[in-house]
């Protein structure tokens, strides 16, 4: 009798639901800032998936489709589309049912965990009817958030009902929000379980626990620095003997720096 061979899972892919506030008819040119993340997020998924962007405008569509191809050959990184249809318009197009799409809410009941992708087994504690959803296909976002104090500006999405997961209670950027979804569920990491609102089974991952950099101070010299009021994921190049610091997309301390720079310009 010959062995048959099994396909690898499918890996997920990743929705990021555009959700400024903005005419979706006017131009749109995103801050420099939204466009490192961005870049940054299809480093973090890296190749062999997808990162779709929903909901722009007809002009941003153009804008950020140039930002990203600037980056074509520079290192490994997710395909990308670019869509002026919203995710439950893009859902109905390609035949995705709402109960495969998994939207990340600080408010869901239940921590992510490995599990959610189908690509590791559930926690034994998974027996309750709030569990039995999953595991899902895509992972949605709301985008350009960051919010300090947050806005709950993935209110409007949780309204469509999509099933919810939650990633703590700490805020983090989208670019980290992506970047440690795809760490749990693809790499099978865990959030620990100081953050884990949901079970401490939920907050570990049968590969290990995240390392975190909370409100890291960003120096600069002189005097120079930045809180940032975010949590980030430890950046695994910085020196180990160093003290820990945030995986930044590339640019973005330069990005700040400038910033500072102008500020103290009278």
């Amino acid at each position: 009798m010959t062995s048959q061979a099994h396909s690898p899972p499918r890996r997920p892919e990743y929705v990021i639901e555009h959700m400024e506030e903005d005419d979706p008819d006017a131009p749109s040119v995103f801050p420099s800032w939204a466009l490192l993340e961005y870049r940054h997020m299809l480093s973090l998924v890296g190749p062999g998936s997808t990162v779709h962007f929903t909901s722009l405008s007809s002009a941003s569509v153009e804008s950020l489709r140039k930002a990203l191809k600037e980056d074509e050959g520079k290192g490994e990184r997710a395909n990308f589309e670019l869509h002026t249809a919203s995710i439950t318009t893009l859902a109905k197009q390609r035949g995705i049912g709402m109960e495969q799409i998994c939207l990340l809410d600080p408010r869901a009941p239940l921590c992510l965990h490995a599990s959610d992708a189908g690509l590791y087994p559930r926690p034994s504690s998974a027996s309750s009817s709030s569990e039995v959803d999953g595991p899902f296909t895509h992972f949605l976002f709301g985008g350009i958030l960051g919010d300090d104090p947050p806005r709950d500006r993935t209110g409007s999405l949780r309204a469509l009902g999509f099933p919810r997961r939650h990633l703590g209670a700490v805020q983090m950027t989208t670019d980290t929000a992506l970047g440690v979804t795809r760490r749990i569920v693809e790499d099978g990491m865990g959030m620990g379980n100081k953050e884990d609102e949901g079970g401490a089974e939920r907050g570990s991952g049968p590969k290990g626990t995240l390392e975190w950099v909370a409100q890291p101070e960003l120096k600069f010299g002189r005097g120079e620095s930045v809180t940032m009021p975010f949590r980030y994921m430890r950046d695994p190049h910085a020196p180990a003997i160093a003290e820990p610091q945030p995986l930044l997309p590339p640019g973005m301390r330069e990005h700040i720096k400038a910033d500072l720079d102008r500020g103290f310009d009278f």
